[in-house]
């Protein structure tokens, strides 16, 4: 007796929809547009929102917000959640190496390398979290009856302009320090590929990243840095990845408010990153405090 074999129907593939992450949540981009995002031999991959003005203050907005609950959580407290990030981001590597292997032209040997290092280092700016406090603050001697303690302080609301040529382990090289120190940033993707910064936003949703704390734009670089650098709410600005010419036109705009400004420079982001983009974002603050004198020969404590 024969079987009848059931004709099986062809299925549409589910494309993904990539998003802005904002505030924890996952908005289109407030103007409706999108551009195409495609891999290093010009074949489609995905739209991609196209961020306006009023995306990235609505990211300030949600920085500033979630900046008092994040720079005041334990050092240590951040260090977990940024393990925490690590941990989901070995869950999904499958996921990443294909997204930057198409990004960047790499083989999947070598995206996977990359991954790995990008995982790697969120790994060691978790451990820095509790221990950067260590090494650029401490007692101070001084000539005096006074206790002078100087200690780091977290800036406050960081733009991001990741770097335009590695499109994953150069976003976590800007990122992870940002945070690691108690600030909160808002980044904006690689221009071209903007894909796995997009899906890393996803990854920050669930995990123990607090909303707001973290927030991806996508679109035309320039267009989003303008607002940024002149907003008067955004206390530093990073930029990595914006040319000479765009550099100095927010610079100068930086200026206005006086915000710190980590100019572009040649990096090797497979080697140790070493602690100043952690430095770059801190203040310092220094206490003295009288101690006093004890006993006749007038020896202090």
């Amino acid at each position: 007796m024969s079987e009848k074999t059931e004709k099986t129907e062809p299925r549409l593939s589910v494309f993904k929809t990539y998003k802005l992450y904002v505030g924890g949540k996952f908005p289109r981009s407030e103007s409706g547009r999108v551009y195409e995002v495609t891999d290093s031999k010009n074949n489609w991959l995905a739209n991609a929102p196209q961020s306006s003005r009023k995306d990235a203050r609505d990211a300030v907005v949600a920085a500033r917000k979630a900046f008092g609950g994040w720079s005041g959580a334990t050092a240590y407290n951040r260090g977990q959640v940024l393990y925490r990030v690590a941990e989901m981001l070995e869950g999904r590597k499958d996921q990443f190496v294909r997204e930057v292997a198409e990004a960047e032209g790499l083989s999947k040997a070598k995206a996977a390398a990359v991954v790995d290092a990008a995982i790697d280092r969120w790994v060691w700016y978790a451990g820095w979290t509790d221990k950067i406090a260590q090494v650029v603050g401490g007692a101070n001697p001084v000539a005096g009856p006074y206790f002078n303690l100087s200690s780091p302080e977290p800036t406050g609301v960081v733009a991001v302009l990741a770097p335009q040529d590695s499109s994953f382990l150069g976003l976590v090289s800007v990122i992870a320090p940002v945070i690691a120190t108690g600030n909160t940033a808002v980044v904006i993707a690689s221009e071209k590929s903007p894909l796995p910064a997009l899906s890393l936003g996803e990854v920050l949703a669930t995990s123990d990243v607090p909303g707001g704390v973290v927030n991806i734009l996508s679109g035309r670089t320039a267009e989003i840095a303008a607002p940024l650098a002149a907003h008067q709410d955004v206390n530093a600005i990073d930029l990595a990845g914006a040319d000479a010419e765009l550099a100095k036109d927010l610079e100068i705009a930086a200026a206005d408010n006086l915000k710190r400004v980590l100019r572009p420079q040649p990096v090797d982001h497979t080697a140790t990153p070493g602690i100043d983009r952690m430095t770059a974002f801190l203040e310092t603050k220094t206490v003295w405090h009288p101690t006093g004198a004890l006993g006749a020969a007038g020896s202090s404590y």
